[in-house]
């Protein structure tokens, strides 16, 4: 009871302090009617909210395409035997290049570049093509933590798989794979956390995303309450996704604990 009370009491005395020394700072109330003028968040809102369903989409859309081709990549590159070094050689080629490069990078290169040279039957769209190139670069570090999960599964379930008769795919799939994944699932929490975030990279190709129309009305009004607007949306979407990252990183080490007991 006692250590709970020095803990509340705590948090209200730090962010009593934190806000009084705002409130009286002399230049606030410019702060104020520049980042959280109420009118001006208001009139941004509609189109501010409308953009962040495009955001939420693509990073919907994003998050299904990462977590499969970053499943393939991994198996593909945990593939024993001689016959698959030339596959598991273009997956490590392909993780150094994607990981090595700036996603805002990639975003610019692949939304810019490919619609410019308009290939037939290629889609001409900078938000298909700066969604694609999220996901070659996020693919690569899931690949990475999948893989991690695949290496931590004990090699006695492998060898006991073999013994079965079941060949390198099917322990890959029947054996590894449903261990392994439950083993990175709070690393998968994380980076789909992060992902969340990063779709606002989108907004520099022009994409008229949150980011994007925050920016729009910023430009028109010379006020910066529509990027507060953007920036409370976020945070909406993005700490729940955080604190159920935490949840289920706290159940995984309850269960590692169980498991050793």
């Amino acid at each position: 009871m006692v250590p709970g009370l020095i803990s509340a009491g705590s948090i209200v005395v730090m962010f009593g302090a934190l806000a009084w020394l705002v409130a009286t700072n002399p230049n606030w109330p410019r702060i104020q009617a520049q980042f959280f003028n109420l009118d001006h968040m208001i009139a941004a809102a509609p189109k501010v909210a409308t953009g962040f369903l495009i955001n939420m989409q693509v990073w919907l859309i994003a998050v299904v395409a990462i977590g499969v081709w970053a499943l393939l990549l991994a198996v593909i590159r945990s593939l024993r035997g001689p016959w698959f070094a030339p596959f598991r050689l273009m997956v490590v080629l392909y993780i150094d290049l994607f990981r090595g490069l700036p996603v805002l990078l990639l975003v610019i290169l692949f939304g810019f570049g490919i619609p410019a040279l308009r290939i037939p039957g290629l889609p001409n769209s900078g938000l298909f093509w700066g969604g694609f190139a999220m996901v070659l670069s996020y693919s690569a570090y899931v690949c990475e933590i999948y893989r991690s999960g695949i290496d931590a599964v004990h090699e006695g379930q492998r060898a006991a798989a073999h013994a079965l008769g079941l060949n390198e795919w099917q322990v890959m799939i029947h054996a590894i794979l449903p261990q392994a994944i439950r083993n990175v699932l709070p690393s998968l929490m994380n980076i789909i956390v992060a992902l969340q975030k990063d779709v606002a990279l989108l907004s520099v190709i022009g994409v008229r995303d949150a980011v994007r129309e925050a920016q729009i009305y910023t430009a028109g009004t010379f006020n910066y309450s529509s990027l507060v607007v953007a920036a409370l949306l976020f945070l909406l979407a993005t700490i729940p996704m955080a604190r159920l990252a935490d949840w289920i990183t706290r159940r995984d080490r309850e269960r590692r604990l169980q498991v050793t007991e």
